[in-house]
Parts: structure tokens; sequence; C-alpha cells
């Protein structure tokens, strides 16, 4: 069964490309956004990990880490990681997990044998400093990763749990936001300023500086 959000990301240990990975150990106080994907040498993950590998420094200004899986060993990630930062244009810096018996990726529910019943589908985890599970998105093995719209998910969590906002459709970072139902007008008006209202609960205000 998938992890649900709010639930508590599992703990496990596991062989990476960087070593033997704990994962409460790597995660410490960041933000973890963990992916999986099918298959090394294959061409969707060689262009996916190789576009995580880029903006890697884009997670890293959001105190985030980067954390890959897939069901390879460690030596084929290894020889593959040549091949994604030719591609790429940027080395893989953040580590690989290797998973050949399935463990993590059924704990987390990235293995979906209905869909494919030897690899990992492309699941995204992102996972909160205090480890809940905030968001979860899962693509089939066909269809590409957008890491700009992991990054304004990720924007967009970072932002809410900061203020009492929430991020309208199409939301992009530095666009207005709605102001929480939960808060009344005066104190809306109080810590944001003037408020637009399109309705009694549907207020926009631009964010205040950080």
């Amino acid at each position: 069964m998938s992890l649900q959000l709010g639930e508590t990301a599992p703990d496990f240990t596991l062989d990476s490309t960087q070593g033997s990975l704990h994962f409460n150990a790597y995660a410490r106080d960041h933000w973890v956004v963990l992916f999986s994907h099918p298959k090394d040498f294959t061409p969707i993950c060689t262009t996916e990990l190789g576009a995580f590998a880029r903006r890697k420094v884009e997670f890293d200004r959001r105190g985030t880490k980067l954390l890959g899986l897939a069901v390879d060993p460690v030596d084929d990630h290894k020889r593959w990681a040549r091949d994604v930062a030719e591609v790429g244009g940027a080395e893989v810096t953040y580590p690989i997990l290797a998973d050949p018996d399935l463990e993590v990726a059924k704990l987390y529910g990235m293995f979906h044998p209905k869909a494919d019943p030897k690899v990992t589908v492309r699941s995204v985890f992102f996972i909160d400093p205090q480890r809940k599970v905030r968001t979860t998105l899962t693509y089939p093995p066909s269809v590409g990763r957008s890491v700009d719209e992991i990054l304004r998910t990720l924007d967009a969590l970072q932002l809410t749990d900061r203020l009492p906002v929430a991020t309208p459709v199409e939301w992009q970072p530095g666009d207005d936001v709605v102001v929480s139902p939960k808060l009344a007008d005066a104190d809306a008006e109080k810590q944001f300023g003037k408020l637009r209202k399109v309705k009694p609960y549907l207020r926009y205000t631009e964010v205040p500086a950080a």
C-alpha cells in the first residue's frame, strides 16, 4: 500500500553510489525529494537524472536533498552515471540507491506490478524535515517528469508552511497567493496589508518579503 500524505516516511538503510545510506541520517533536518526511476541505461531515465544533476543547486538553495532509487546494482548506477553526466551536462553528485530486492520500492509504494512487474514506476516523494510525506507524484515509465513542476511544488509547500496561505491554480513563485479561510479579514489585513477579495472565501494577497 502506498504511503499517504502526513505519514512518517519509513527509515531504511541501502547501498548507494555514495556507500551505505541510512535515510534518517542522510535527511537530518533537510527536506528530501526521493525519486525512483525504472532502469539504468534507458533513455527517459537518463534525461531525468541528468536534469536533476544539472539543477541540483536549485534544490540546495531550498535546503533540499535529492535521493534517487532504482532496482539496478550500485556498479551499474556508477557506470551509467557517466552517461547521465555526458547527456545532462553535469556530474551526478546526489546518491542513487540500489534496491534490487525492491525492499524500499515496496515499502514506499514505488512498485506497481500491474504497470511493470520488474521495475519501479517514476515516483516522487516530498519529505519534510520532520520526516512527514507531504506530496507524492507517480508517473508511468513512458512519461518523463518535469523538474520545473517538482521545484514549483517544493516552493509551494515551503511557502505555505511559513505563511497562512495556499497557492491557486497555475501558481508560480512570485504570484499572488490565497489567504487561508481560517484567517479573519482583520487579521489577514494586519499580516498582509490590502487584500483582493473575489469572494468572502477567496482573498488574494502578495507574498510579503521573507
